[in-house]
């Protein structure tokens, strides 16, 4: 490590975080109950909402995999071109501020998927939060994946703790300041997380762009002038990844699965007062999310330039450029700034996706909302009331139970990728969207665009002396489109590059299996 940025005086540092994450916690967790834990008491101000969801949107894999993929020769989102993505988002969010949002508040819902229960049936709303629940820890798990690989690689592999001891410390301190709270706490944990890791990578652009003898004005024309400031890519459709078209439109997708048609970030905009106020939270995210996806590309060329003057090796994986630099070629409190900036980045995504998730499972599968009256409609008051009590005491349990299952699932997908994975994460997480959130694009499009029913048809299996097993065919469509997306897409590789428009191809094969599945219900 450069100068005098020692793994202790990192330890230091972070537990010093974390003793402040706590604090918060510890202040905004008290007396929370359900409505609390899921929508903060739909009482947060639409600017805090606008301003945490940064965080949340942004994670570790951007503060770090976005500015390694800048100067691949090969391959998806070199040069600026992942701004091509970002410029998609906005159509995508214009669509969930003007259709999605204002759908979820009239019918004033906890978990999105509750949607479609009431549109396609009880088996719909199931397979939609189950896509959901695979997808969001499958893929929050990838972006603390990379956190962890950095802060092994540079602060406790030096200390001799082992990889797996710091996947479980790491989950360990998201549960601690997250478990009594939920999205009353994250709200503010956010907002200070966010600040934090916007100011590292102001920092560290400015640091570089020192080294490189460049002024804060002349950053931008020296990155645009340079090998990387390519932004947007129209030859070779075919071929190309790359390409604006393709990029555009995954990027419009992407935006309205991954943010619309996912409880994480939803939830944050149902915690707003009103519609109009979640609009304008919206909007005004758009903007910083432009700003702040430019910054972290320009950080990237920057990097890339400076260690061409210096003749720095870049890493195999690209992904490790920007820690590399930050930790042994810059000055200490450009380390500091990084690691600060990467743990605030990476903690404000998946304590929200944590928080989520165990929403989503109370409430999907659990029946929380479902238990709010008593059975007996003849009750006295006392017995409702003690019932309301009791039931509350149960849910809070079975709650804490499943945030802290998600919490070790989390700990066995990042030994899993550990393992296994290779190459820039943004790419690994926006295909595994491609192939998770499809399914889901299909369900919520048809519920949108149409107004037909689904036939409640399933495959029976037959059993000796005993009923039959049924698997509904709305849950066989969403596991066989993914299947037959990889076919297409693996089959067509030599003609046709998809790209990050796996999702669209997954969404299409699912919206016309459930075409087959319809009918129209007569008056």
């Amino acid at each position: 490590m450069t100068g005098q940025l020692t793994p202790l005086l990192v330890l230091a540092i972070l537990l010093l975080y974390f003793a402040m994450l706590v604090g918060v916690a510890f202040y905004t967790g008290r007396n929370v109950g359900n409505e609390g834990f899921f929508l903060a008491n739909r009482r947060v101000p639409w600017y805090i909402v606008a301003y945490a969801m940064i965080g949340t949107s942004i994670s570790g894999v951007t503060f770090i995999s976005v500015p390694g993929t800048v100067g691949l020769e090969t391959g998806l989102n070199r040069g600026l071109g992942y701004m091509q993505v970002v410029f998609g988002y906005l159509l995508g969010y214009l669509f969930i501020a003007t259709v999605l949002m204002p759908m979820y508040y009239r019918l004033n819902l906890t978990s999105i998927y509750t949607y479609l229960e009431q549109r396609l049936g009880h088996w719909s709303y199931k397979t939609g939060a189950a896509f959901f629940i695979l997808s969001r820890t499958v893929g929050s798990a990838a972006r603390m994946f990379l956190a962890a690989v950095v802060l092994q690689s540079f602060v406790f592999e030096p200390l001799g703790v082992p990889f797996p001891v710091t996947v479980v410390l790491m989950l360990a301190l998201i549960y601690g300041y997250t478990f009594r709270g939920g999205l009353k706490t994250i709200i503010w944990t956010d907002t200070i997380m966010t600040t934090f890791f916007i100011v590292a990578v102001a920092w560290t652009v400015v640091a570089v762009g020192k080294t490189l003898n460049l002024g804060v004005g002349d950053i931008w024309p020296a990155v645009r002038e340079s090998r990387y400031g390519q932004m947007f890519f129209f030859d070779n459709f075919l071929s190309d990844p790359n390409h604006f078209v393709k990029q555009f439109v995954s990027g419009a997708l992407i935006a309205i699965v991954m943010t619309g048609m996912d409880q994480d970030l939803m939830q944050k905009n149902l915690a707003c007062k009103n519609i109009r106020e979640a609009q304008k939270n919206m909007f005004v995210f758009c903007i910083y999310l432009i700003l702040i996806n430019l910054a972290f590309l320009m950080l990237g060329a920057l990097l890339y330039m400076y260690a061409g003057t210096l003749g720095i090796e870049i890493p195999a994986k690209t992904d490790q450029l920007y820690p590399k630099i930050a930790f042994q070629h810059l000055d200490t409190a450009a380390g500091v700034f990084f690691i600060l900036g990467l743990i605030a980045s990476t903690y404000a995504s998946s304590d929200s996706a944590l928080t989520a998730l165990t929403t989503s499972f109370c409430v999907d599968f659990l029946n929380f909302e479902k238990k709010r009256e008593h059975p007996d409609p003849y009750a006295s008051e006392q017995e409702k009331g003690a019932w309301l009590e009791a039931t509350a005491s149960q849910q809070k349990r079975a709650r804490t139970i499943v945030h802290l299952g998600f919490a070790l699932a989390f700990v066995v997908i990042i030994l899993l990728l550990r393992a296994f994975s290779g190459g820039a994460v943004i790419s690994l997480i926006f295909k595994i969207a491609g192939y998770t959130y499809g399914p889901l694009l299909g369900l919520f499009t048809f519920g949108l665009f149409t107004n037909l029913k689904l036939h409640p048809w399933a495959l029976r299996i037959p059993r000796r002396n005993t009923r039959p097993i049924e698997i509904p065919a709305v849950l066989l469509l969403c596991i066989l489109a993914p299947v037959l997306t990889w076919g297409i897409e693996t089959g067509c590789k030599k003609w046709f590059d998809v790209g990050f428009l796996t999702i669209l191809l997954n969404g299409t094969i699912t919206f016309a299996g459930l075409w087959v599945m319809s009918y129209r219900e007569t008056e």
